[in-house]
């Protein structure tokens, strides 16, 4: 990791960048002093200084854009200085040239600003690591670790890349990553991420990724992907910023041909030169970028990783929204959540039989059982029936453990039907050829599933639920969250389908985690991979990434971009008033060159300031910082 990638902006008094607009500031206010105290010989060097010194910050640039081909606004601003110094109007081009450097400045330092959350992002990575070796702990650069080396990391350090908890017990702040207030606990086989802090005790980390290459460098990299491409507005801006540039030239030139025509040519070179400054689209061209990359650096702050310019504008017109059940809506950890035993037969008994049958068991709810019955002893002759279920002795008892297809529930028939009705997967225990009772296993909501649903549909955001589970589990699930259009037994191609339908109707955006979510995220208007810990194909396909897993982020995203929609807007139609106001002023000779200078980058001032807005955090993003629930690292 270069030491420049997470150089941080100084303050703005410290700023050398702002320098050379100082020093022409000074310089200027020196010389009008000078002038107005009939001093003129010192007032006209002064006013020189502050020319020269202003146009150093655009005009070099300017000639070297020409000489390749492009016209831009500083070719305008050069124009206008020259031209002004020629008619013996020093001062105003000196005006000129101080104000468009402030302006340039003030641009650079707001696109700084908000990329310096991509730069602290890198900075939560650790210089150097421990790691275990052969011959001992040693310490190495943070980006020299390698997949599955050791990393041992004390109380209060950074994990330095992802990895795998292998020895220790401790709990992580994973709020600089995730946005989460409340630290999170670890254990052995607990996946953690790059940037974490250690709590109170030492942890052996097993990396799995390099540590140049992890979750927190791939968030940086997400993000720089914004400055690659453009949104709509963005792209409006520059198709009318560009094609103006000839046209204000071309204008200018007329103006001055007029002057020729009538006889009055030095007048009307004049008010030549203040046309061609009245209408440079200056304060157009900067409207959209500082506001998309403001916005965008400022989201990855809170655990929302923006891939592009055309991603955040799409994400600010977003009017549906589908979401994957199976580790979006739910924690994709199926837990027992309920017991019926058979009269006669205690809840523990009932559990204690399935446990001890299930522990060596690889399928997917056999863990929920036995985390279920902590403790329960091993069973003997233990053979499993691949798609149904498995039989083994607990204490001489014939013990078989399946689902409803292979062990009917006899007399608890209805008390299945009852839990599957309430989205459970019904597990029946037999023992001795006797029904013993049903266990219920469920994958349980988030937290704030039901929440996030509400403040969408109090956004007048449409919800879909799209999940590949049967009808009746499915519709279980989206009662509990409050969601009544749900389409379930749904194929990787049938959601892409839906989400195809859906968007031909109105923009959607489409929520999901897993590989077979990847054509669907593709498909919507914009696609949200919910955390950095998803499937790299989702991570991928995805437009938008979070870095933790709570679903209040999606409403605060929403709202964040709707928000920088609408000051890109304003900024756009502000840019354009002020060519349209000032030009008939400029022709007409109401607006002398300093005035419409002045006028004119106190316009783009202001839509720089205006656009810096654009990275102040939502409201709709405290309360999750605020009352956020732990997400799985």
């Amino acid at each position: 990791m270069d030491d420049d990638e997470i150089e941080v902006r100084p303050p703005w008094w410290r700023d050398i960048a702002l320098l050379p607009s100082a020093l022409s500031g000074l310089f200027l206010v020196a010389g009008y002093a000078f002038e107005w105290a009939g001093i003129e010989i010192p007032a006209l060097v002064l006013q020189w200084a502050a020319l020269l010194t202003g146009a150093y910050t655009f005009v070099p640039g300017a000639i070297r854009r020409l000489i390749r081909g492009r016209l831009g606004v500083g070719l305008l601003m050069t124009i206008a200085a020259i031209g002004a110094v020629l008619l013996g109007h020093v001062g105003e081009a000196a005006t000129l040239a101080f104000l468009f450097s402030l302006a340039e400045a003030l641009e650079d330092r707001a696109m700084d600003r908000a990329k310096e959350g991509l730069r602290a992002l890198l900075s939560l990575i650790p210089e150097t690591v421990r790691v275990s070796r052969l011959a001992g702990d040693t310490t190495i650069p943070a980006a020299d670790v390698r997949e599955l080396d050791i990393l041992i990391v004390g109380a209060g350090e950074r994990v330095a890349t992802d990895g795998v908890v292998v020895e220790g017990r401790s709990s992580l702040d994973t709020s600089a990553i995730t946005g989460e207030s409340i630290p999170v606990d670890v254990h052995p086989g607990t996946a953690v991420a790059a940037g974490s802090v250690n709590g109170a005790s030492t942890l052996r980390i097993e990396a799995t990724a390099d540590g140049r290459d992890n979750s927190l460098t791939q968030i940086v990299s997400l993000v720089e992907q914004a400055h690659a491409r453009k949104g709509d507005r963005a792209r409006l801006a520059d198709r009318i910023a560009r094609p103006l540039v000839p046209v204000v030239l071309i204008a200018a030139a007329l103006v001055a041909v007029f002057g020729f025509i009538v006889g009055d040519p030095s007048t009307w070179i004049e008010r030549a030169l203040v046309v061609l400054v009245a209408a440079s689209p200056c304060a157009l061209a900067i409207a959209v970028p500082v506001t998309v990359i403001s916005a965008i650096g400022s989201a990855s702050k809170f655990g929302v990783v923006i891939k592009s310019g055309e991603a955040f504008e799409q994400l600010g017109t977003i009017q549906a929204v589908a979401l994957d059940k199976t580790g979006t809506l739910t924690r994709n950890e199926p837990a027992v959540v309920d017991v019926r035993p058979a009269a006669g037969i205690s809840r523990d008994e009932l559990l204690t039989w399935a446990g001890a049958v299930e522990e060596t068991s690889s399928h997917p709810l056999a863990a929920a059982i036995t985390t279920a019955a902590p403790g329960a002893a091993g069973a003997v002759d233990v053979v499993e029936d691949a798609g149904h279920g498995i039989t083994g002795r607990v204490n001489g008892t014939l013990v078989r453990v399946g689902n409803v297809r292979w062990l009917a529930p006899g007399v608890l028939h209805s008390a299945a039907d009852e839990m599957a009705e309430d989205g459970m997967t019904v597990v029946v225990v037999e023992a001795e050829g006797e029904i013993a009772g049903l266990i219920g296993i469920r994958d349980e909501l988030r937290p704030e599933s039901a929440a996030t649903v509400r403040l969408l549909q109090d956004a007048g955001i449409g919800i879909t639920m799209l999940t590949g589970d049967n009808e009746r589990t499915a519709r279980a699930i989206a009662a509990q969250a409050g969601i009544t259009d749900v389409r379930a037994e749904q194929l990787p191609a049938d959601k892409a389908t839906v989400i195809e339908q859906l968007a031909a109707a109105r923009p959607t955006a489409m929520v999901g985690d897993g590989i077979n979510d990847a054509p669907a995220l593709a498909t919507a208007t914009v696609g949200i991979a919910m955390g950095l810990k998803g499937s790299a194909a989702a991570i991928e396909s995805a437009d938008v990434a979070f870095t933790g897993n709570d679903l209040r982020l999606i409403p605060g995203a929403l709202a964040h971009a709707r928000r920088g929609r609408r000051i890109m807007t304003a900024n756009i139609v502000l840019a354009l008033a002020i060519i349209l106001v000032l030009f008939p002023l400029a022709l007409f000779g109401v607006l002398g060159l300093a005035g419409v200078v002045l006028v004119h980058e106190i316009a783009e001032v202001f839509v720089i300031l205006n656009g810096v807005r654009a990275a102040r955090r939502p409201a709709a993003l405290r309360s999750p910082a605020a009352t956020s629930v732990p997400a799985q690292v």
